[in-house]
């Protein structure tokens, strides 16, 4: 006998908590939210007053980042180093779970919250007290595929929304000429495994779905430079516009017919706001510095320039950026899962936080100056 499901249970479902942003928007009556006209037309939901969040910038570390090499200390590991494991576990894939490991990495109490952070991220130890750490997280299943699409769609396997499409629908567009829901790309960066389907909307409309920006590349997105003039564009999406228009009455405007009408539309407006958005020649040598951005020598680059992005898409409305780490060819991981390394967790992880330590900490003070870091959850 099925049971009905709380708000408690729906806002935990959905992504660990990521529903609550997007369902706020849902649960709050529409009657009760004022917002022009405009912004009703494309979609966007005023936030509430005293709303936590309307960004989100998710820095997705794929492969699994070591947890007691990071942010939650085990002393009891350092104690019974090379020792058995005292207490009964399934055996692994490999057929073998080894000695208990200590750290790598010492831990020490950071800012006035003491919250203690290994030594592999020296400079996001310094925004200690802009960080809550959750340490009561766990999963049923230790596949890759499977915990990619729990962390992005609070379901182990594909067809539901992702956290992303979820803020895209539940808090609307704010900029008409952006995505609500981007993916960054840079150097080596792929997929996780799971690929497109981790950025999907699931059953939501299709215009809440990802779209990739790689930023290493003279075009961000693949033919969003029009081939003609704008006039004969013009002339050519005029026509197609009519067309659209007759097929959606003829099927009774069907959901799935207008979200691709609607994509269309954003392709077109993403023309003229991508170059703009990507150029980052009005940033200060300061903040270039800050991300770790034209410092080849410690691999902060190409991670820096998707967090200075990502600061930029705030600025702009977009609602929820997913970033991509780059694999250093460390581990057994490879580049979907560039954290999982293996048998050599040491080297790998030092490599690994070498590349996001300083964008990431550049990230949160960029956007704490700015009076950004209120209204954005950087996860």
């Amino acid at each position: 006998m099925s049971r009905l499901l709380s708000r408690r249970d729906v806002l935990a479902k959905y992504s660990n908590g990521f529903g609550l942003v997007a369902l706020s928007g849902l649960l709050h009556s529409e009657n009760s939210v004022s917002g022009s006209t405009a912004a009703k037309r494309r979609g966007a939901v005023v936030p509430r007053p005293n709303a936590p969040a309307e960004h989100v910038i998710f820095c997705y570390m794929s492969g699994g980042m070591s947890h007691v090499d990071s942010f939650d200390p085990k002393p009891r590991l350092t104690q019974d180093a090379n020792k058995d494991v005292p207490f009964n576990i399934e055996r692994t894939q490999f057929n073998s779970n080894g000695k208990l490991m200590p750290t790598h990495w010492e831990f020490k109490p950071r800012g006035e919250s003491g919250l203690e952070i290994s030594e592999l991220f020296p400079h996001i130890a310094q925004c200690a007290d802009d960080i809550a750490v959750v340490r009561s997280m766990t999963a049923d299943f230790s596949e890759h595929a499977q915990g990619n699409f729990f962390m992005h769609t609070g379901f182990s396997f594909q067809g539901y929304p992702s956290a992303g499409a979820w803020v895209n629908y539940g808090l609307g567009n704010a900029n008409e000429n952006l995505p609500g829901f981007v993916v960054l790309a840079s150097g080596g960066s792929t997929y996780p495994h799971g690929g497109v389907g981790l950025f999907g909307s699931g059953f939501l409309p299709s215009r809440h779905q990802a779209s990739t920006l790689r930023l290493d590349g003279d075009v961000p997105i693949r033919n969003i430079v029009p081939s003609e003039i704008d006039v004969i564009q013009r002339k050519r999406l005029s026509f197609i516009n009519r067309l659209d228009d007759a097929f959606l009455a003829d099927s009774r405007n069907d959901t799935n017919v207008e979200a691709a009408i609607k994509n269309y539309e954003m392709a077109y407006k993403m023309q003229s706001a991508v170059p703009e958005l990507v150029d980052m020649s009005d940033e200060s040598a300061a903040t270039l510095e800050l991300y770790g951005i034209n410092v080849k020598s410690n691999k902060t680059d190409d991670y820096g320039r998707q967090c200075l992005m990502a600061r930029r898409m705030v600025e702009r409305g977009v609602r929820f950026i997913e970033l991509s780490c780059l694999a250093f060819g460390v581990g057994g991981g490879g580049a979907a899962n560039p954290w999982d390394n293996h048998g050599n967790i040491k080297n790998g992880h030092q490599r690994m936080g070498q590349q996001v330590d300083q964008p990431i900490a550049g990230l949160i003070k960029d956007l704490k100056q700015r009076g950004l870091l209120e209204k954005t959850l950087v996860v």
